[in-house]
């Protein structure tokens, strides 16, 4: 394709990049980055060529991730660094911001659920009106605060178009400066994407990212589609590394804009080595396999989507012969707890066992624990 500079430098028809290695794997079972593990992977991604590095995830004070956003900041810069923030009500919301200026974030991403289900499950109501409201309100109080404001649409792949359009509108007009459709489950084809899209890229002052997982291998696919319909940003991870199936492989989506739109701003050369440090940072191995047959494809630490898997699953585990399973490090909770245990957790003190639990793996160097460890765990637990 010809390539000609737009407003802002960016060549017209090519997209902005941003990674979301360090964030998606925030919510990928068992994985774990480490501060030092950051700066190397933030400071290769801004060597390649990546407009934007997000990190962490934010719901509330003293966020769990906040020794990597600080090495990401202290690597790359706050202004190269966008992190995630959980919204679910007004008062939560301004929290969640606080701790973001505290710690030095400049750039903020809301998670907000817009399909019915997924609104359901974490704003305790699938309206629209108060998806909206609530929206609005995050939007505003971000600005309000000087924060850069891209939001989502969680899980925006299967949001009606009736629905999601003029959600995404509302949000701009509340001074939002980006949206991200996140294809939470992966659900289109690239052709479907490019209609999604367009509905989207039409909307007044808007500008539009794509965030695509990979259970169907069409990530890259439908990154593409979405900037053939005038997305201008497009999220990727590296080694594809993401919960579900895993998200757009950073280097496949690279390769595939310099071959398809001849697109050379990329310094390619950095790939292999960051493939290798996330792959190993993440405890991965050598290669990371994306698709509904991994062990990964189907794992969670989070308890909504261990109680509620139709929610986020393309398709069944038992579908393609896999299972579902509770992959966990230091991320425990009461919840995940109790779901582990399953009926054997009448007698046991969940919040005591817990703690317990979770200092004894701190002990040990914070090891990957399933459900069946956490079940023998607890046998030991009784008998102290």
């Amino acid at each position: 394709m010809a390539v000609s500079t737009q407003d802002g430098g960016l060549p017209q028809g090519l997209p902005h990049i941003s990674d979301a290695t360090l964030r998606d794997s925030a919510h990928m079972a068992g994985v774990e980055f480490g501060p030092k593990d950051a700066a190397v992977i933030s400071d290769l991604l801004v060597k390649t060529g990546v407009d934007l590095v997000e990190v962490g995830m934010i719901s509330g004070p003293a966020s769990k991730d906040a020794d990597l956003i600080l090495a990401v900041h202290e690597s790359v810069g706050p202004e190269r660094s966008m992190s995630l923030v959980v919204v679910r009500d007004r008062h939560q919301v301004v929290k969640a911001l606080d701790e973001a200026l505290r710690l030095g974030v400049t750039h903020v991403m809301f998670s907000i659920p817009t399909s019915e289900q997924h609104a359901r499950l974490k704003l305790g109501t699938p309206s629209a009106k108060l998806l909206t409201a609530v929206a609005k309100a995050a939007i505003q109080a971000a600005k309000d605060r000087g924060f850069h404001v891209t939001f989502s649409g969680e899980d925006g792949a299967r949001t009606p178009r009736e629905r999601l359009v003029p959600y995404v509108a509302a949000g701009f007009e509340a001074g939002a400066d980006r949206f991200r459709l996140a294809e939470t489950v992966a659900y289109l084809t690239p052709w479907q994407m490019e209609e999604k899209i367009a509905d989207l890229t039409a909307v007044d002052g808007s500008e539009i990212e794509i965030h695509s997982h990979n259970m169907l291998g069409m990530a890259v696919a439908n990154s593409l589609a979405a900037l053939r319909a005038g997305a201008r940003w497009i999220s990727a991870t590296v080694g594809g590394i993401g919960e579900r199936g895993g998200n757009a492989p950073l280097a496949e989506l690279l390769t595939s804009l310099r071959v398809v739109h001849r697109d050379t701003r990329f310094d390619l050369s950095h790939l292999t080595e960051l493939s290798r440090v996330a792959l190993a940072g993440a405890g991965l191995g050598e290669a990371f396999q994306s698709g509904p047959t991994t062990p990964h494809a189907f794992a969670y630490e989070l308890p909504g989507q261990l109680s509620h898997p139709e929610a986020y699953e393309t398709l069944p585990a038992e579908l393609v012969g896999n299972a579902r399973e509770l992959r966990v490090r230091s991320r425990l909770t009461p919840a995940l707890v109790k779901w582990a245990l399953a009926g054997e957790a009448d007698d046991l003190d969940l919040d005591a066992f817990t703690t317990w639990l979770t200092s004894r793996q701190e002990e040990r160097g914070n090891p990957l624990l399933n459900a069946d460890d956490v079940r023998k765990s607890a046998v030991e637990f009784r008998a102290l």
